[in-house]
């Protein structure tokens, strides 16, 4: 059965009839970012209010969280500060990383392109949070007050942290890296090529600070290890997972079924092992364990650094000052609002959030409207009762051609979206068709306020 025969008989199933660009964009919509169309938003009376609201990035939560206020409030002074000139699809770095998509795959757009009417962009990066005086200073030193603020800075790359490692040599002597660029990921993906033509030991790995998509490390060994089968290469190849703790994904049943996979295929782990440092020069990664220091000589290695809240974040005192979240700057908000615990005016949206989960677009889809929601609440003099509840999605790509849709809360419930008709820890094709055909369009509506 060729595969857009496959596709009409899923889509069957699920009583979408005869039209493919339909199931592809319910399949996504429902699953991973469905929320009430634009237009219901739009035909809601539009609030009059003179309120100066600053959403602090241009990232996929900043312009979301614009076009939304955007389309509800009449008269309100709304400026989103980013000096990002593109908008780059990170979800698709991975694809990219694995020669599935091209490097220009990722790029979506300027920035500018997706900042709604009326909507002030100004591209600058913010410097200073000052939370008691209700105003932010940029990195040219212009001082802008607020009513209200939301954070969407998204997160930092802490690639320093590694000793030893230098990002310019991406893409040579066996270094790989999927998250720095889109160019990172395109080198990434020429190592990859070569290592799974030529053998030898690849070594896999994530940090042990929170993470953006956090399935990514696990995709990427999945994937290099199907390309050396489909090769017939897998017996010239050692490849290794190290985890940081003594689980491979933070669901244990979620975990299981990996560490089983892993098994199967031949994927040796090893657990409570952290990258602490690299000799990019003799191909030797240095990994922190409950016993000391291990070195790892390695053919090919995919770099994962520690992600931390950006600096400006990070020091100021938006962050969490006690707990899990204090020590990489993550905001202090409360987990089911995304208002921050001390300064009720303030609300933290997307990866730079503090809270237990949610570093991933399909998070942003299902916070963005909650935070919204409670900004235009204190507008309107009432109270909301839209809740967060740490819903994540995860389309675990498992092999070429298949993937696992992961989904799940704050207390490691599996949500399934699609019940009975998409199990989450079956290895399907139609997982791998939302993953890697209807997943952008469904994520560009949604920096538009349209899913």
């Amino acid at each position: 059965m060729k595969d857009d025969e496959r596709l009409e008989e899923f889509g069957a199933r699920v009583g979408v009839h005869g039209d493919r660009r339909r199931f592809l964009s319910l399949g996504l919509g429902g699953v991973l970012l469905s929320a009430v169309p634009l237009r219901s938003v739009q035909a809601a009376e539009r609030l009059k209010s003179s309120a100066r609201i600053v959403i602090a990035g241009a990232g996929a939560a900043g312009l979301a969280a614009a076009a939304r206020l955007a389309a509800r409030l009449d008269g309100a002074k709304i400026t989103l500060i980013d000096a990002r000139k593109e908008h780059l699809y990170q979800p698709g770095y991975t694809l990219v990383a694995a020669g599935i998509k091209p490097q220009d795959y990722v790029v979506v757009g300027r920035t500018a392109d997706f900042v709604p009417r009326g909507v002030e962009l100004l591209e600058e990066s913010v410097a200073e949070f000052d939370p008691e005086g209700n105003r932010v200073v940029t990195s040219s030193g212009k001082t802008i007050n607020y009513d209200y603020l939301i954070v969407t800075a998204g997160l930092k790359l802490d690639y320093d942290a590694l000793e030893g490692m230098d990002v310019s040599r991406i893409g040579k002597d066996g270094l790989g890296s999927v998250y720095l660029s889109p160019a990172a990921a395109a080198a990434t993906w020429a190592l990859v090529d070569d290592f799974t033509r030529r053998g030898g030991v690849g070594v896999f790995c994530r940090p042990a600070t929170e993470m953006k998509c956090a399935g990514a490390p696990l995709k990427h060994t999945f994937i290099t290890e199907d390309y050396f089968r489909r090769r017939g290469t897998r017996g010239k190849a050692e490849l290794i997972y190290h985890a940081h703790n003594k689980a491979l994904f933070s669901v244990p049943i979620v975990s299981e079924k990996v560490r089983m996979l892993f098994r199967e295929r031949g994927i040796k782990t090893r657990y409570d092992h952290v990258l602490t440092g690299i000799d990019i020069g003799r191909r030797i990664a240095v990994f922190t364990t409950p016993q000391g220091k291990v070195e790892q000589p390695y053919d090919f290695i995919n770099v994962i650094p520690p992600m931390r809240a950006p600096d400006p974040v990070r020091f100021s005192p938006l962050a969490w000052q006690t707990g899990d979240f204090a020590a990489d700057g993550w905001m202090e908000v409360d987990r089911a609002t995304l208002r921050h615990k001390r300064f009720p005016n303030v609300f933290g949206v997307g990866d730079v959030a503090g809270v237990p989960k949610g570093k991933t677009a399909a998070s942003v889809k299902w916070q963005v409207p909650v935070a919204v929601d409670h900004l235009l609440a204190d507008l309107a003099g009432g109270k909301s009762e839209q809740r967060y509840e740490g819903y994540t999605s995860c389309p675990l790509i498992t092999r070429l051609g298949r993937a696992m849709l992961v989904e799940f809360d704050y207390e490691n419930n599996l949500v399934p979206s699609f019940p009975g008709v998409v199990a989450p820890l079956e290895e399907l094709w139609v997982t791998w068709v939302m993953k890697t055909m209807a997943l952008k369009p469904t994520y560009v509506a949604m920096l538009r306020g349209r899913a």
